[in-house]
């Protein structure tokens, strides 16, 4: 990670490298402690009060607010490129997910509509700045090492989750010591994780550079005259398009796992809160591992095979959370989906930064994100769903989970990344 690397393009210094992978280590902890492992059980059992409805409204909630990326997405990406204006851009999505986020603490029992709102405001301020983060890659590493600059990028960015997470559990289990519970300690969770990604995103602004040149003729116009034209131009962009529908599938399963693993952990397993940090803790080393070990691997087998192997991963997980009675298996199936996770992850990521065209990055990892957030909206609600039908049915709802990945493995046979490269380069 040096200047002069080969791993990066000519004139990129390795602390612009560590900048940008910065932002990854600065947002995890959103999704790692919100969305993962203490917010979203909080919301079921004490925000909504275990109602018959809580696990479906919390995805729901998650699917409006994936919703809306899916609508501005693309065009804020389009605008980003037209006007160079990436790096602007995030800092807005930035300091309005931790608003967000610390407006989260005042979340108590019944105040469903206001945890609800700001679910979805901080989540799609989220969403947004992931999308415009991940547009600077092309910008950073080479062709032929995408792979492992992404995975760089997916490694640290667990250990920024486990920060987060660590110092939230400290502060949950601490809680008696300072007269206060468990429950009542959970607030101030969102406190921690906001403080810990305004902190950590500062290098990327302070040293990440906007390499994009402005359109001769910047403007919302602009945007939208982008958008048509790659619309016009689809069949030249086939095998990015399928990587597009690979993803709306096998990120349905992965969305799901993270929306709803300290649910399923709580109300199958027996899993206290302390336990279920504890276990998110574990799984983030194991992600960080399995973003950083794949990263290199994708360089070197090709970056569909790689996915392809993570997406069988996903499969065997699922397989083994069903089939899960001990606290000891269901340990084994976390820590499988924590590696498989953190690879998937960072191979999507460099797969669509080495099929789409170098000018339009932010456009299309917009794009990406529609295929993303389409898949955060249809795995968890149909998770969501069959719980509701079945009358808390878990098991059965991450079995079928496992169909997504099945789907997304017969989607990306037909994959070939030479061809894609071939067409946009």
């Amino acid at each position: 990670m040096t200047a002069g690397s080969p791993s990066l393009n000519p004139g990129v210094a390795r602390r612009e490298v560590f900048a940008w992978a910065m932002y990854d280590f600065a947002n995890s902890g959103y999704t790692t402690v919100v969305l993962t492992a203490v917010f979203n059980a909080y919301f079921v059992s004490v925000v909504a009060g275990n109602a018959p409805w809580a696990t479906f409204l919390w995805t729901a909630a998650l699917s409006v607010s994936y919703f809306v990326v899916m609508v501005i997405g693309p065009l804020l990406g389009a605008w980003a490129d037209a006007h160079a204006a990436k790096k602007p851009m995030l800092a807005v999505t930035t300091l309005v997910c931790i608003a967000g986020t610390v407006a989260l603490a005042w979340s108590g029992p019944g105040a469903v509509r206001w945890a609800v709102a700001f679910i979805v405001v901080s989540n799609v301020a989220y969403s947004m700045g992931e999308n415009l983060c991940a547009a600077f890659l092309p910008e950073l590493a080479r062709p032929e090492a995408l792979g492992r600059v992404s995975g760089w990028g997916w490694s640290l960015g667990y250990f920024g989750g486990i920060l987060a997470l660590g110092i939230s559990l400290a502060w949950v289990m601490t809680a008696q010591s300072r007269g206060s519970t468990t429950t009542l300690a959970v607030p101030g969770t969102m406190v921690i994780t906001a403080a810990i990604y305004g902190l950590a995103a500062l290098p990327t602004f302070f040293w990440l550079r906007e390499r994009a040149i402005p359109a001769a003729v910047p403007g919302t116009r602009a945007a939208f005259a982008r958008l048509l034209q790659t619309a016009r131009s689809a069949r030249r962009y086939r095998d990015l398009l399928l990587v597009f529908a690979c993803g709306v599938f096998y990120q349905a399963g992965v969305a799901t796992v993270i929306a709803l693993a300290a649910i399923y952990a709580a109300q199958v397993m027996g899993f206290k809160t302390q336990d279920t940090i504890l276990l998110v803790l574990v799984v983030n080393v194991t992600a960080a591992i399995g973003a950083f070990g794949f990263g290199y691997a994708q360089d070197r087998i090709g970056k569909t095979a790689a996915l392809r192997y993570t997406i069988v991963g996903w499969v065997a997980m699922t397989v083994m959370a069903y089939f899960s009675r001990s606290g000891g298996m269901f340990w084994v199936a976390a820590n499988l989906a924590g590696l498989c996770m953190g690879s998937s992850q960072s191979a999507g990521r460099a797969l669509v930064a080495y099929l789409a065209p170098s000018d339009r990055s932010a456009e299309f990892f917009g794009l990406w994100g529609v295929a993303t957030r389409l898949a955060a909206i249809l795995g968890p609600l149909t998770y969501g769903a069959v719980t509701w039908i079945t009358g808390g049915n878990h098991r059965l709802a991450i079995l079928l989970t496992g169909v997504f990945f099945l789907v997304s493995l017969a989607i990306l046979a037909f994959v070939d990344e030479r061809r894609g490269r071939s067409e946009v380069a």
